[in-house]
């Protein structure tokens, strides 16, 4: 992890993968390694409701401020969330501040199953008109060779964790659920793309790290594949006999049609899993 202390000092701090386990990176993987993000205080004001929701069916709309839950006081976003959380299928009454008058309405929350315990969601979310964001944002700007030194440093970084990442996949200590294809590609691009164009920069460059580390893993077809023949042929100082490379290049080809389809299948899951 790469941290900003509080004497503005750039750090990091080396953390062991192995003890969250072969599902671990699976959901939240910072509260599986016991940390926890600092969230500012957000005011309680409705920003969006679902529909066929438990808070449309109380008649909560945007811009609501909660003012009140059961005659317990809510002074911030995070009050509502853990009444709600706690009060799974039971009736509140809630009083809200809709364009200066007060409200009474009544809502009950939904009852999910959250890793086995049962909560409480109303299907609501939070108004952030971006001050929250900037509580929590920093710019750390670098001069031209500095830069090029972090690139290169990142660059490493990625390649060696994207293998690493690979490895643990096959040995089974991380799930391959987590292969995605261009559909969940595409999704978080949009994604980043709306938080701007340093985002979406980043997204990029991270998912071109990835291919190009893939593309020079010794698989036949790839461009590690070749490099493989090439070394097989100093070894051997001799040509790899074309048989060899037909069936060589037919084994990599199902094997990239077999990861391909694997990855559709995980991005249509997640479609339909949410």
């Amino acid at each position: 992890l790469e941290l900003l202390n509080p004497r503005q000092e750039i750090v990091v701090r080396r953390l062991d993968r192995t003890v969250v386990g072969q599902s671990g990176w699976e959901g939240d993987a910072l509260e599986r390694l016991g940390l926890g993000l600092y969230r500012p205080r957000l005011p309680p004001v409705i920003g969006s409701v679902s529909a066929s929701s438990a808070a449309q069916a109380a008649g909560l709309q945007s811009g609501d401020e909660v003012l009140e839950i059961d005659g317990e006081p809510i002074d911030s976003w995070a009050d509502l969330v853990s009444v709600v959380r706690r009060s799974p299928g039971q009736t509140l009454q809630m009083d809200v501040l809709r364009q200066g008058l007060r409200q009474q309405l009544t809502v009950r929350p939904s009852a999910v199953d959250d890793r086995g315990r049962e909560i409480g969601r109303i299907g609501a979310s939070v108004r952030d008109g971006g001050e929250a964001r900037e509580q929590l944002m920093i710019t750390v700007r670098y001069g031209p060779v500095s830069a090029l030194g972090k690139a290169l440093g990142e660059t490493w970084d990625k390649s060696a964790f994207t293998l690493v990442m690979i490895g643990r996949m096959i040995t089974g200590e991380v799930s391959w659920r987590n292969i995605s294809g261009p559909v969940t590609i595409a999704d978080y691009a949009g994604q980043s793309a709306k938080l701007g164009l340093d985002y979406y920069l980043k997204f990029l460059a991270l998912v071109s790290i990835s291919l190009g580390v893939l593309n020079l893993l010794p698989i036949p077809i790839l461009d590690g594949g070749h490099l493989l023949y090439y070394l097989v042929e100093i070894i051997k100082r001799g040509p790899v006999s074309e048989r060899t490379m037909e069936i060589g290049q037919q084994i990599g080809l199902a094997f990239l049609i077999m990861l391909m389809a694997f990855a559709f299948y995980n991005d249509i899951n997640r479609l339909f899993s949410g």
